[in-house]
This record gives C-alpha cells, structure tokens and sequence, in this order.
C-alpha cells in the first residue's frame, strides 16, 4: 500500500519506460503547440472579429446541443439503466455507435436523412425547412456526436445507485415523478453534472460531422475548429488566431477534466 492508501501492484518496472513514451507523445505535441502562440498578442487575436464570431457561435450551439442532450439523453440513460440483460446491453451499444463511427460519417448520415433528397428532406422542403447548412444544423451534429457521452455517464451514474431508495419511497406512497425528482435525479447528480460538462466539451469540439452537414459559413456555421482549420488552409482567419483558438479550446479540456474529476465519486480533492 502506498501513503494515500492506493495499490503500488506488481507490474515490471521496465513498463515504465514505454508508458513514459506513450505520455510524452501525448504531451510534447501539445507543448509545441502553446509555444508557438503569440502571446504578445493572444488577447488580441481572440477578440479579433472573426474570433469572437467562431467563438461566439461554438457557445451558442454547443450550450443548445447540450441542453438538448439532456432532455432527450436523461431519459434514454435511465431506460437503459432500468432495463435488464439483453435489452440494455442492446441499447447501449446502439448509444455507443457514434462514439466509434468517424464523425464525418454522422455528418453524412444526417446529411441523407435531412438533406435535400434524404428520406425527410423532401417533406421538410414541402413546409419550407431547410436544415442542412443553417445553424440548427451546427446543433444537430453536435448533438448527434455528444449524446452518448451524456447517456453513458447518467446511465453508470443510475445503476450504481440501484432502485433501493426508489423503492423505499413509493412504499412511502411517493409518486413516479416525486420519486425521480427527489430521489433519482439527486442521487444521479454526479453522473449527470459529468456527462453535462463532457457533452458540451465535445459539442464546441465537434469537426467532422459539423463540417458536412452545416458547412462553413462564416457567423453562421463557423465554429471554432472550422475557423482553425480554416485558417490553416490560407482562408478565414489568421493563422495567429487560429493558433489562439487552439489554446482556448485546450484550456477549456483541461478545465473540463478538472471538473469531471472533482465531481467523480470518491475523487481525490
């Protein structure tokens, strides 16, 4: 045992050698990346118009996604959660999909759902919606790839915690919605706190699916990695700002974990 009561195991002592690598290949690029920001004239460059338009945008959508995750995600966490066997392993691979799908493949298969000749694009069109390559598109692909990291969360959070409690109250004579409003939800908070800041990282994150599906419309579809890789192709914004927009979004990762790890049950504070 080790001072803070953890388990220093058996593992050779050579593995350290290879997992140091594999850390280092993690982290050195991400070092190169910070050193070559501008810090001179970081403040500069994200307030530069363009900046604070992709920036802007990526908050707008990325809080809309996730709010919308979390009506639709909570319930489906707590299906899965309630179902037994067969039929909640079923879907929870079917809530893990997106996560290993290319997300440029989501952005196709909204595409040809939505799009002018997907299955509800003609319908759509007869009553004068358009989706594809509108801001409610940015939404939708956020959403589509940030779900499940709500669902899993909430869905770990709600079967760690059983039905015990659950019982207890309807013999109290509580009803369905005291029960999931008093009990339920309070217990899932960790969970859903987690899986709700881990949505909405990887909704202002999202790239591929955003790309094919909303395009890249300046003010109206630019988020922030279509500006960087914009910019990083001679178009959009300069390549300082894409830079300044890159160091934001990683600091915003790195709070992102931080929160997640002080809201994990059991976490080292």
């Amino acid at each position: 045992m080790t001072r803070d009561g953890g388990v220093r195991g058996y593992a050779p002592r050579t593995l350290a050698v290879p997992a140091v690598i594999a850390l280092a290949f993690l982290l050195i690029p991400l070092s190169a990346l910070v050193s070559r920001v501008s810090w001179s004239t970081l403040w500069a460059d994200i307030t530069a118009t363009e900046s604070l338009s992709a920036l802007w945008l990526s908050l707008v959508t990325g809080v809309s996604a996730t709010l919308v995750c979390v009506v639709f995600g909570v319930p489906l966490a707590l299906l899965i959660a309630r179902s037994g066997g067969r039929g909640a392993a079923l879907l929870r691979a079917l809530v893990t999909v997106p996560l290993v799908l290319p997300p440029m493949v989501g952005g196709v298969a909204l595409l040809f759902l939505f799009g002018r000749n997907g299955w509800l694009g003609d319908a759509l069109s007869a009553v004068g919606i358009r989706l594809p390559f509108t801001t409610v598109a940015v939404v939708m692909a956020q959403t589509f790839v940030a779900l499940p990291f709500l669902v899993l969360s909430v869905e770990g959070a709600l079967r760690s915690t059983g039905t015990a409690y659950e019982q207890a109250a309807a013999s109290l004579g509580a009803g369905r919605w005291t029960i999931l409003r008093r009990v339920t939800l309070p217990l899932a908070a960790p969970g859903l706190v987690a899986g709700t800041v881990l949505c909405f990282a990887r909704a202002i994150g999202e790239f591929g699916a955003t790309a094919l599906f909303a395009g890249n419309s300046p003010g109206v579809t630019q988020t922030m990695p279509l500006a960087i890789y914009t910019a990083f192709n001679g178009a959009g914004v300069t390549q300082s700002t894409a830079l300044a927009l890159s160091l934001l979004l990683l600091v915003t990762a790195i709070a992102v974990l931080l929160f997640v790890r002080a809201w994990r049950p059991g976490a080292v504070r």
